[in-house]
């Protein structure tokens, strides 16, 4: 049996989160301070292109819109808590996640090129033919399109806690920006390729964060629903 005394207070864990938290966002803000310091002179001259219409600008507004996604998460999960509701720190983080981390990729996916509504659009239909010339930098850019998508849904909804199920939610999401980046024709190749990387990105963040799914109520079967009932009237039968 374990003592209280083993386990580390709830404040302490938190606190140690909030840490981590920071210092991840710190090594990513190192790490790309680069890029960074190139857009941030147009945003903060007001030229919302260098913010929104760059990959630099939308990598930095992701990370200074941080702290607002945080504090959204502790809003809703204070509420759930005041509410009663169980998990509420991990279905507030869940909910926060899987919408802050995918809406800038989805973005960045389809930002037109410079011929946007000029070229024709373009299909590449052969499978891992366009492997070979996304290079590593495509590679982990479109793993990481529905990669919160596919790491917290399944922390979200019991229904998506299954990898053959977030397979499918990444291919199919993939296949609505490949078809718009078509119709609206983007500049921008709509290739196999890229659904196949987004689908395999959102599956492997989806093992990774296995240990949080939300699971589905357990079905008893029509025997043991009846010996429950019956004990549970055993149980509440006054003496």
């Amino acid at each position: 049996m374990n003592s209280p005394a083993s386990a580390p207070p709830r404040r302490t864990r938190t606190i140690v989160l909030i840490g981590l938290v920071v210092l991840g966002v710190a090594g990513a803000a190192f790490l790309l301070r680069r890029p960074l310091l190139m857009a941030a002179p147009s945003c903060l001259a007001g030229r919302w292109r260098g913010c929104f219409g760059t990959e630099n600008g939308v990598l930095l507004m992701t990370l200074v819109g941080l702290p607002l996604a945080g504090l959204v998460t502790w809003v809703l999960a204070r509420r759930r808590r005041a509410a009663g509701v169980g998990a509420a720190w991990r279905l507030s983080l869940a909910e926060v996640g899987m919408v802050y981390g995918t809406v800038p990729f989805v973005w960045l996916t389809t930002m037109p090129g410079s011929g946007a509504g000029m070229v024709p659009g373009r299909l590449s239909l052969v499978p891992l033919r366009d492997l070979l010339t996304m290079g590593p930098l495509g590679i982990v850019g479109n793993l990481l399109v529905f990669a919160a998508l596919g790491f917290f849904a399944p922390m979200r909804f019991a229904v998506l806690a299954s990898v053959p199920r977030i397979l499918a939610l990444g291919a199919g999401c993939s296949v609505v920006v490949e078809t718009a980046q078509y119709v609206l024709r983007l500049d921008r190749v709509s290739s196999v390729d890229d659904v196949l990387v987004n689908a395999a990105g959102a599956a492997l963040a989806a093992l990774a964060s296995r240990r949080w799914w939300r699971r589905p109520p357990e079905v008893l079967p029509d025997h043991r629903r009846a010996a429950s009932a019956t004990a549970g009237g055993k149980r509440t039968r006054p003496e």
